[in-house]
């Protein structure tokens, strides 16, 4: 129940935000608040709330304080906050191929080394991980999963990268990831997903959301291959599977 659990720090974000701040470590249960107050919020539409942003710990609440002022909008957010947390809902599983290693995974063989074990153990740990979208953020698509297995944790690199291709399938810290877009990283490159989580011209134009469940299958490089095309036509490619 979320009325048993401290109440959220606000935090002024410049003057017409303010974050809504659960907890200061990445966190399950306080990301779970995280969700229950973006959705409740969305439900009581409060005159002056112009956009709600939700992140791992905190929610980023964008308001108009022509319409609303800060003490106001503090109170109806700390009330919010305090209401139990809904009943469970059956969230949207994902199943998401990769083709992991050579030229679409250059570090998994760094990571095996670093972690005493073989290329195709860290594979098997990984597509056996059942992971939950935490959060978007980053650069559009990029979704943020938490459940990594312990086993696979390791510090980000030293020295991140300037460029990853789209479509990377990482692990960083204590998560893993599916960074859609071509950009900078300081995560570990396990495999490539043809998977579009993001594209612009495409319905939906999001794939993910937080909440979702997802789940990797390992494919080659061939398939891999012939599903990017399909990708880039508008397929979806993932699959989604009954929860």
């Amino acid at each position: 129940m979320a009325a048993t659990l401290p109440p959220p720090r606000l935090l002024p974000s410049g003057d017409s935000a303010v974050t809504v701040e659960f907890s200061r470590t990445i966190d399950d249960d306080a990301n779970q608040r995280v969700l229950a107050l973006d959705k409740a919020l969305a439900a009581a539409s409060i005159d002056g709330i112009t956009e709600s942003v939700p992140t791992y710990r905190s929610l980023l609440v964008h308001y108009d304080p022509g319409r609303i002022g800060f003490d106001a909008l503090s109170d109806k957010l700390l009330a919010l906050a305090s209401q139990p947390l809904p009943p469970s809902v059956k969230a949207r599983r994902w199943r998401i191929p990769v083709a992991y290693g050579g030229e679409h995974g250059v570090d998994l063989e760094d990571v095996a080394k670093a972690l005493n074990t073989t290329p195709d153990d860290i594979v098997a740990r990984h597509v056996a991980g059942d992971y939950r979208v935490a959060m978007i953020g980053f650069t559009p698509g990029w979704s943020y999963l938490s459940g990594l297995e312990k086993s696979l944790h390791m510090p980000r690199r030293k020295n991140p990268r300037l460029l990853t291709p789209a479509g990377t399938i990482s692990i960083g810290g204590i998560q893993t990831g599916i960074q859609c877009l071509a950009g900078p990283s300081g995560w570990h490159l396990l495999g490539r997903t043809p998977v579009r989580t993001y594209q612009l011209h495409r319905n939906p134009t999001f794939l993910t959301e937080p909440g979702d469940r997802v789940t990797f299958f390992a494919i080659d490089h061939k398939t891999f291959a012939e599903q990017d095309r399909a990708a880039e036509a508008g397929e979806l490619i993932a699959e989604q599977v009954a929860s």
